[in-house]
């Protein structure tokens, strides 16, 4: 096979692998932005600021994320994290210590109900006081219906996290394409003015094409 249409295949196929990866690229910085755009636009919506750091308490002071994202507007999936990690979970799980339920979640918390009401009922049915046991009752009720809201917030939260990471691997796929069809561009047009400095009769594997 002669040198230069070597050149000339190997160019026109680089310049067609490189527009497919530029294509690739463009579409991998529209779901990008896309992502980083949807994920700050509802995340905005819902108008969540960060406590500021002066009336941070000393357990949210050892959040290095609660300090730098202190007194700003809840509107990144970092920050989304940051929150729901760091001072939903945190609160949920102060509420439930304090409350005696050191470790519980909603889920668990359904038995502790069940429990209490039922203690609640054979109280009256026996004719005994039901005061105090109606008021544990109201205690772990309050607790679940707070870790209901606390957990649905904090799983929300944690779902658009989980998206702008698709998002930022969107970017990070982006550059690499671009980049890959670039150099890709930059061989083929090497190749291109390879082929028409070469002789046209220069052949490769001479040898064997003799034979």
């Amino acid at each position: 096979m002669k040198r230069r249409t070597l050149d000339l295949v190997f160019g026109v196929g680089g310049v067609l692998l490189a527009g497919l990866l530029a294509v690739l690229g463009l579409v991998m910085k529209d779901n990008a932005d896309f992502a980083k755009t949807y994920v700050h636009d509802q995340l905005s919506e819902q108008q969540i600021s960060f406590k500021p750091a002066d009336t941070l308490t000393d357990i949210e002071k050892q959040s290095t994320c609660l300090i730098e994202f202190a007194g700003t507007a809840l509107d990144t999936g970092k920050k989304a994290e940051c929150y729901a990690n760091d001072f939903i979970a945190l609160h949920l799980a102060e509420g439930a210590k304090a409350a005696k339920f050191e470790g519980a979640t909603y889920a668990t918390l359904g038995g502790e109900v069940g429990k209490a009401k039922a203690a609640v009922a054979d109280a009256k049915a026996a004719g005994k006081p039901t005061e105090d046991l109606q008021k544990a009752a109201d205690v772990v009720s309050g607790l679940r219906e707070t870790a209901f809201k606390g957990e649905t917030l904090r799983g929300l939260l944690l779902t658009s996290y989980g998206f702008s990471v698709f998002g930022e691997k969107g970017g990070q796929a982006e550059t690499v394409c671009f980049l890959v069809a670039l150099v890709l561009l930059l061989a083929s047009l090497a190749g291109f003015i390879h082929a028409f400095t070469t002789p046209k009769d220069k052949v490769v594997l001479a040898g064997e094409h003799k034979a």
